[in-house]
């Protein structure tokens, strides 16, 4: 029995394969009319593939960007745009000074007591609420610097006594006040120790941490410091009536208790809310004197 080869080889011999022109340009035509019918089906299959492809895309986009990604897409968004404003406001001069003496007094809901002697804690405590402030004045175009010096630590480590705080305070203050001429105001953030009734107000149906004004009497400067902080209050009671408790002018005239508002002119401690106060109570207050701040910049 032959092989498929030898087959192939007789059928070669005995017809010779000498097609004629005619063969050849009609075989040629009808190969090239199927391939245009070929290359047609490929594109209609790629255009239909690809446009399957878009109309999948776009039924996703739409699902994802009105059911539930909107939010993420917009706030991906604005976040980059927050980062590029946040680092041009950065390279401004500071118009603010923000620090802490009392950087470890802290809140009942972030420590293991109810006894505001001894509320205190390492990390939980109020110098995120003076970071808060910094933050939000820079969302509203306002270069600010804030002090996270660990004065406590520095007290401890050195045998001071709690007194010497204010002395201890004094010194990054006075050479960033040197180095900065262009800062125009500066706030000692503290907490209260009173009781939440008295530390608290609601408006609108949210709770706020209330805030004093408190001013040091035995300054140098004191009548200018006393009219900065009549101004940041009245504009408060404008604003938001029962948030501010008002300005109290101490009247000891112990140098300690200058709370070193002799250094400049607009200076200020706040006391922001109590010790029965939450950070979130905290943070509100703080946003809202940020707008309070932009609005005395602003008049002057």
């Amino acid at each position: 029995m032959q092989t498929d080869k030898e087959l192939f080889d007789l059928i070669k011999n005995t017809y010779p394969l000498n097609p004629s022109e005619d063969f050849v340009s009609t075989t040629s035509n009808i190969l090239k009319k199927r391939a245009r019918k070929l290359n047609r089906k490929s594109r209609i299959k790629y255009l239909s593939f690809v446009t399957s492809g878009l109309a999948l895309c776009t039924f996703a986009f739409s699902w994802f960007f009105f059911y539930g990604g909107k939010d993420d897409v917009l706030n991906n968004l604005n976040t980059h745009g927050e980062e590029k404003s946040l680092i041009s406001v950065a390279e401004q001069e500071p118009l603010i000074y923000i620090y802490q003496s009392h950087n470890l007094e802290s809140f009942f809901t972030e420590t293991q007591t109810k006894d505001a002697n001894e509320a205190f804690h390492e990390t939980q405590n109020i110098t995120l609420v003076g970071e808060r402030l910094s933050q939000s004045l820079k969302e509203r175009g306002i270069n600010a610097i804030h002090d996270k010096t660990n004065i406590t630590e520095i007290l401890n480590e050195n045998n001071f006594s709690f007194s010497e705080t204010y002395s201890v305070s004094r010194e990054p203050l006075n050479a960033t006040l040197e180095n900065n001429k262009s800062i125009k105001m500066v706030f000692d953030i503290h907490r209260d120790s009173r009781k939440r009734k008295d530390t608290t107000v609601k408006l609108k149906g949210i709770d706020y941490s209330k805030v004093v004004f408190l001013v040091s009497g035995s300054s140098s400067n004191s009548k200018e410091n006393i009219k900065f902080a009549e101004r940041l209050h009245n504009r408060m009671v404008e604003k938001y009536p029962r948030l501010s408790r008002g300005v109290i002018v101490t009247d000891n005239q112990d140098k300690q208790n200058t709370y070193n508002q002799d250094l400049l002119d607009n200076s200020v401690l706040l006391e922001i809310g109590g010790v029965e106060n939450t950070l979130q109570e905290e943070y509100r207050t703080a946003d809202i004197l940020a707008e309070i701040i932009q609005d005395i910049l602003n008049e002057s």
